[in-house]
């Protein structure tokens, strides 16, 4: 059987893994900032997700239901992800980029299907084998020795995953911090990259310190601007959330207890909801 929420958020070495997990999410980010960013904000990584659920739902032999921006657009608004407005310009920015792209047909001039481009995929199967790792990682399991060994795993498992996601309320209204950092352009990398320099063993700390100590470098490693990134830490640091052990931006910046707490149980919420999407498409043996 899949891992509960109850036994990932409890288990102890939750804490090392997900710091192993955020390691491994900042190299995904280095190989292609732009293309990494599209998946580090609350609202992009859930358009995304329905993107990719639809493509790998589409059926090849009814071209009518391929992934399509009216099909996609509609999607977004049936899960209230994002205005029209908004979910449209997400798509125009993805095939801007290539990201996605058109696919070639003979059948009704009128349809014009969309998927992602080969690379496009490949931070997602990077992604999702980084959280395969973490679940394996708590119990023993080999799941991402399964993934790996079928072809079209990603296919088959990804859609379930965007199906839990978006019928999770945890994934779709986090806490006050997290939240504050899920809405941030690269907010996703933001946390990944404070928590990918916490040692585990002061999890239990009032002041959490991490790795980062200019706001400068930590804005210019996130592609972001620095008055941005300042502006957004500046809202954190007012609820309580981080800070620093000396001079503002020229310290060690410290994460509250609160505040990774927060970040673990974001983790925990979606582990869980992977490993269920897991069981549901492998069988409750096939990882284990």
């Amino acid at each position: 059987m899949a891992l509960t929420l109850e036994e990932i958020a409890d288990h102890p070495a939750l804490h090392r893994c997900i710091r192993v997990q955020a390691q491994a999410m900042n190299q995904t980010y280095e190989m292609n900032p732009r293309l990494a960013s599209v998946f580090a904000t609350q609202q992009r990584w859930l358009m995304a997700h329905i993107g990719l659920a639809l493509h790998f739902r589409r059926e090849p032999d009814d071209y009518r239901k391929e992934l399509t921006t009216a099909r996609f657009l509609d999607a977004i608004r049936q899960n209230s992800v994002a205005s029209r407005n908004t979910a449209d310009a997400f798509v125009k920015e993805m095939l801007h980029y290539g990201f996605i792209e058109y696919v070639p047909t003979a059948q009704d001039g009128r349809i014009r299907p969309l998927r992602p481009a080969t690379a496009s995929l490949e931070p997602v199967t990077l992604w999702l084998m980084a959280h395969l790792q973490t679940l394996d990682s708590l119990d023993g399991a080999n799941r991402l020795a399964v993934f790996l060994a079928r072809p079209d795993a990603l296919a088959m498992l990804q859609p379930r995953i965007a199906d839990g996601l978006l019928s999770s309320n945890p994934v779709r209204e986090p806490k006050q911090t997290f939240s504050l950092f899920t809405w941030l352009n690269n907010g996703g990398v933001v946390m990944d990259w404070l928590i990918s320099g916490v040692d585990p063993g002061h999890a239990g700390l009032d002041r959490i310190p991490t790795g980062v100590v200019s706001i400068g470098d930590f804005a210019k490693w996130l592609k972001l601007s620095r008055t941005h990134l300042a502006r957004k830490l500046r809202a954190a640091e007012d609820l309580g959330s981080v800070g620093w052990l000396g001079q503002r931006g020229q310290s060690v910046m410290w994460v509250s207890r609160d505040f990774y707490g927060e970040y673990m149980a974001a983790q925990a919420v979606k582990l869980a909801i992977m490993d269920a999407a897991f069981t549901e498409t492998f069988g409750a043996t096939a990882g284990r």
